[in-house]
């Protein structure tokens, strides 16, 4: 498998925040504030495990105008210098009584003369990762500037993937779709559920993954009933279906996909669902094109999945956007009439139910190229595969 260097070039960045500069003056914002790992990386490639601890909050301040401003708390200063920002202003952290509002003020007001209009991601499948006494301390000490919603900008630039992002995200679907064509040597009857999902993990990192953060699944006779719970210490079985859908990550993007199994032999109604949600997974391949609708790909889907499943499809999508996190926007559901472009990166991801409440989900990952979507993660089989 090709090496692929980590990281990104300045330019990247420069191309980021110009065209979120672009969108900020069409929509009278004067400023960006934010929060959150993905857009912080986003914007500098400041890239780190340390999120995982919740005691410091991080900001990316995005004027109208020339580069980022990094506000961070001083044990990320030496990481943060190596990224293409100049101007890297850092505290004492944790400082329960001035966790870097001090600091922002400042900016504010040296940058906008503390009036103006300061967007934050405030939309839905966003969040603010800062307190919010803390926030609200930071709005009376800056009464003239308004806090707007800034999630279109942001939802518009991580929606479209530069090459670059392309190129990582089909790197790991390509190390994982590597991974699941080795089941016949990793899964056999007897083996316990938790086992199974050790050593697919091990597998994914032996074979390029970074990490596997996200990995659920779920096994039973002649199907699935749950697709989320933790794996237990229950055997494989003859005759079970087996499920993993994994999120591995190379260099801070992900793949999701998912693969499905039959221990030793499958039954005809898990055959048959399995047959459905490929043909329905062709169908919404087949959709997505530039100009097209997410929900006219989810109904496309929905069409081939109610010749088997005619019951309420209650999990609310078919499928979303992938990147820099496991799920991104836009939906492939009813409700979303996101317009697919150039360059998105979708999962599809139909799924139906079966034989008193037993479950099959599929999933494979594309990107939208040259007026069509294109697979980055191996086809699947029409077949359900069995193994022996």
């Amino acid at each position: 498998m090709k090496t692929l260097e980590y990281g990104f070039p300045d330019s990247e960045f420069e191309l980021r925040t110009t065209r979120a500069q672009t969108l900020m003056a069409k929509l009278g914002i004067d400023a960006l504030l934010l929060t959150t790992e993905p857009e912080v990386r986003y914007f500098s490639g400041f890239h780190t495990l340390f999120w995982q601890s919740p005691t410091r909050p991080w900001f990316i301040y995005v004027p109208n105008i020339g580069k980022p401003i990094a506000v961070i708390p001083e044990i990320g200063a030496e990481l943060m210098r190596t990224t293409w920002l100049s101007d890297i202003r850092t505290w004492s952290a944790p400082n329960p009584t001035d966790d870097g509002i001090s600091l922002l003020v400042d900016l504010v007001k040296s940058n906008l003369g503390g009036k103006g209009n300061i967007g934050l991601p405030m939309g839905h499948e966003t969040h603010m990762r800062m307190p919010l006494l803390d926030f609200s301390e930071l709005k009376a000490k800056l009464p003239e500037i308004n806090f707007t919603d800034a999630t279109s900008v942001i939802r518009e630039l991580r929606m479209i993937k530069s090459e670059l992002e392309i190129q990582k995200i089909t790197h790991i679907c390509q190390i994982a779709s590597k991974t699941f064509a080795q089941a016949d040597e990793l899964f056999f009857a007897g083996q316990p559920l938790q086992e199974s999902f050790r050593t697919f993990k091990l597998a994914c990192l032996s074979n390029g993954a970074d990490d596997v953060p996200y990995l659920v699944g779920g096994a039973g006779a002649g199907g699935y009933r749950d697709v989320i719970s933790p794996p237990t210490s229950t055997p494989l079985e003859v005759g079970d279906i087996l499920m993993l859908d994994t999120g591995a990550v190379f260099d801070g993007y992900y793949c999701d996909f998912d693969r499905n199994f039959a221990i030793g032999f499958a039954n005809d109604e898990a055959k048959i669902a399995h047959d459905v949600l490929w043909r329905a997974t062709e169908a919404g391949q087949k959709a997505m094109i530039p100009g097209a609708t997410c929900r006219e790909v989810y109904e496309s889907m929905q069409k081939v999945i109610r010749e088997f499943d005619s019951s309420p499809n209650d999990v609310g999508r078919l499928g979303h956007g992938l990147g820099m996190q496991l799920t991104e926007w836009p939906s492939l559901a009813a409700f979303d009439d996101t317009v697919l472009q150039e360059n998105m990166v979708m999962t599809l991801e139909p799924s139906l139910s079966y034989a008193d409440g037993r479950l099959m989900v599929h999933e494979e990952n594309l990107v939208i190229k040259d007026g069509r979507a294109h697979y980055l993660s191996s086809r699947a089989s029409q077949e359900l595969p069995i193994i022996k």
